[in-house]
Order: structure tokens, then sequence, then C-alpha cells
């Protein structure tokens, strides 16, 4: 499935560096709250922002911790927060979950999508629900990757 993107965005976090250790307090042994997003590079035209935060080391394919559409531009995700409609995670729930691996240390994948239309879509939307939908909206995408290994 091709998500065309003219535009890097440059997705950081201050809790975090990329590929640094999410800490605790963004996890299930912490908070379990998501962390600040910031999100600079964002096209003139962009009318929304959606993100995906997924594990790809799960051990069953890629666990999907959070799915949100229809986030203002304005560039900031406030941490503990929900700025747009979130569809369903991994767990069947519509939030964000936190990184919680089994074992070992995982990589987790926060990325963010400029997109040239609001989307209309159910609160179960899936990733690939949403994947689907931003076909042919997508102005540019960046990405931020976090580490973490249970204490």
């Amino acid at each position: 499935m091709a998500l065309a993107a003219n535009t890097t965005l440059k997705v950081k976090s201050p809790a975090f560096s990329s590929d640094g250790a999410i800490p605790d307090k963004y996890t299930c042994t912490g908070e379990n709250i998501n962390p600040e997003l910031l999100i600079d590079n964002i096209p003139k035209d962009t009318k929304s922002l959606a993100l995906i935060m997924d594990d790809r080391d799960a051990a069953l394919g890629a666990f999907v911790h959070w799915v949100m559409w229809n986030i203002h531009p304005k560039g900031i995700i406030l941490q503990n927060s929900s700025p747009g409609a979130q569809g369903i995670n991994g767990k069947n729930e519509n939030k964000y979950t936190g990184p919680c691996p089994p074992n070992g240390k995982h990589h987790y994948h926060f990325k963010v999508y400029a997109l040239n239309t609001k989307l209309d879509l159910p609160l179960s939307t899936s990733k690939g629900d949403l994947l689907k939908a931003m076909e042919g909206h997508v102005l540019g995408s960046g990405g931020l990757v976090g580490i973490y290994k249970k204490p």
C-alpha cells in the first residue's frame, strides 16, 4: 500500500531521543501515558495529522499501541492527551497503551502523517483501516523510534 509523501516531517520528543530509551513513565510499568511529541516541517496545506504507534519487534507481528487521526496540525501532541479521534489498538481499546514487551528490548515507532483532509472514520478504525483511508491524502510523514525493555 503506497502512501505517497513528499515532505519529511521531523518528529521528536522532549522525553527521549531518537533510538533512545523511553522513560518508564510512558510504559506499563509507569503511568502508561503518552509522551509529548513535537512535529516540525508540517506542509502548509495540511488539514490534519494522523499518528500510528506500533512495536514491530512483537512476536506475532507489529503490535499496535496507538491509532489517532484528525489531530490539529499545530505541531505538538501534549503528554497524556488525545487531541484527535482514537481508533483501536492491539488490546482492542480506543486509547494509548504504553510499551510493555514480554521480554527483551523492543523498538516503538511513532509515525506521524500530514494529510490534506480530515477523515470521517468510526472509532472501530484499526491501523490497517487508517492506512487505507489515508491513501491519496498524505502530504508528508515522519517518525520517531524509542526503545524499551522492562526493568
